[in-house]
């Protein structure tokens, strides 16, 4: 299916294209004779997902392929616990489809809007140190390439690409299927409550490496931290899952409809965000309960944003902090937003932001509507002074020349993408900027 250009923008609004074509293809096929007529007609051709990127790197001024309809499961493997899914599929589609198997995606972020293509592309993660980001579950994938032609990676085939193919920024073709390495079913036992911060600083270490998954939000202008604490347990363990009525409190009428009233108050009146900011650390996250995994791993974010984040080795993760809090007060900025840290384990994936390293990640945000400029790039030079890798599908200013140095295998990437890609079909100003022309 296609249409002529519209103007398509990211969900965060700091991304927009009118494509010169947007086509929408069910099949693996249809991918494949769209590469090839937008090379016959020296068009580079992009693939989106939800948009949920808030870098350029879905940017399409030629071809915008449209994955909503390329959507399903199209094999499970029981005995392996691995099931090959179409690359539009959205995450938070995958759960109800591993159900009758079942099965679980082992790890998941903090949002499932994206697509499993976009989502591994990217570097999407969440949080646990035992735990990889997304793409490390990736063990098998199938490309179209620059000449329309299907590349299958997996053990058997082309297996020392894995790891670049798995998380490619969409630089090496277009994916249309992704093998996922899956885990029983299981269910979370979550704690979220409100701490003192210095204390979750204090005991931070400690408190990463006894929880399966931990991670904390900071409310600038606050001495609070909002802790998130969630347990492993087995599928057959007893459910104690929010009301509905209590879910809706929580996630739309606090979560997101007094967030939204503060984030529109605060722009108006600047001087009110250190007081609202006091408000929400008292309102928000103090509950407990035990569900399905995806349904404790993904909230709901109807308050649209901007977004940076940066992977650090995970020793830097506190004096790191330390600094963005120290420089928020000297600067005397207003900062409605929390300030969100993560953790991961270290991968073999050659641009993942935890490649070879334990990785703890500083995520900053910004409504908006608000410029996030000048609070981003002065964070960006704390994070890169402490070994920061910048998340790729998040705000960041740095280039090849900087991106190098912080990836052993970049060289070996960008070599691949030479073979692969030679023409450059699949690029744009994003991946120009971070990968080279």
């Amino acid at each position: 299916m296609t249409r002529p250009g519209g103007v398509w923008r990211n969900w965060g609004r700091s991304e927009s294209v009118r494509p010169q074509r947007i086509e929408f293809p069910r099949t693996v096929e249809a991918v494949q004779r769209a590469v090839v007529a937008a090379a016959s007609r020296n068009l580079p051709i992009k693939a989106v997902g939800a948009g949920h990127s808030f870098t350029g790197i879905a940017v399409a001024p030629g071809v915008l392929l449209e994955l909503r309809d390329l959507t399903g499961l199209v094999a499970v493997d029981r005995e392996r616990k691995r099931v090959t899914l179409l690359a539009g599929t959205r995450l938070h589609q995958v759960p109800p489809l591993l159900a009758p198997y079942g099965l679980a995606m082992e790890n998941l972020g903090d949002i499932d809007r994206q697509s499993v293509a976009g989502a591994v592309s990217t570097g999407t993660h969440g949080t646990g140190s035992r735990f990889g980001g997304l793409a490390t579950q990736v063990v098998g994938a199938t490309l179209v390439t620059a000449s329309g032609d299907l590349l299958r990676i997996d053990e058997t085939e082309n297996s020392e690409l894995l790891p670049a193919v798995a998380l490619g920024l969409g630089a090496l073709g277009i994916l249309v299927e992704v093998t996922l390495q899956c885990v029983p079913a299981f269910v979370l036992h979550a704690v979220e409550q409100p701490e003192a911060l210095d204390a979750v600083l204090e005991g931070l270490d400690d408190r990463v490496a006894a929880a399966d998954h931990f991670e904390f939000y900071w409310f600038p202008h606050t001495d609070r931290a909002m802790t998130k604490t969630n347990t492993r347990l087995p599928e057959s363990a007893p459910r104690h899952p929010l009301s509905r009525v209590g879910k809706w409190v929580d996630d739309t009428l606090v979560g997101s409809g007094l967030h939204q009233v503060a984030c529109t108050t605060g722009k108006a009146i600047p001087a009110l965000v250190p007081p609202i900011n006091r408000l929400s650390a008292k309102v928000w996250g103090d509950r407990e309960f035990t569900d399905a995994s995806a349904r404790v791993f993904a909230t709901s974010r109807s308050v649209r944003f901007r977004e940076m984040e940066y992977a650090l080795p995970v020793e830097n993760v506190r004096p790191a902090f330390e600094a963005v809090r120290a420089l928020i007060a000297e600067r005397g900025w207003r900062i409605g937003f929390p300030v969100e840290v993560r953790f991961a384990a270290a991968d073999d994936r050659w641009l993942s932001t935890a490649h070879g390293r334990a990785s703890g990640y500083i995520a900053v945000h910004r409504y908006w509507r608000d410029d996030p400029t000048e609070y981003f790039e002065a964070v960006e030079q704390i994070m890169l002074g402490y070994g920061g890798r910048p998340h790729w599908g998040k705000m960041h200013t740095l280039g090849a020349e900087a991106l190098r140095e912080r990836y052993p295998r970049f060289h070996d990437f960008v070599a691949l993408r030479d073979r692969l890609d030679p023409e450059r079909l699949f690029r744009n100003a994003y991946l120009d900027r971070v990968l080279g022309g």
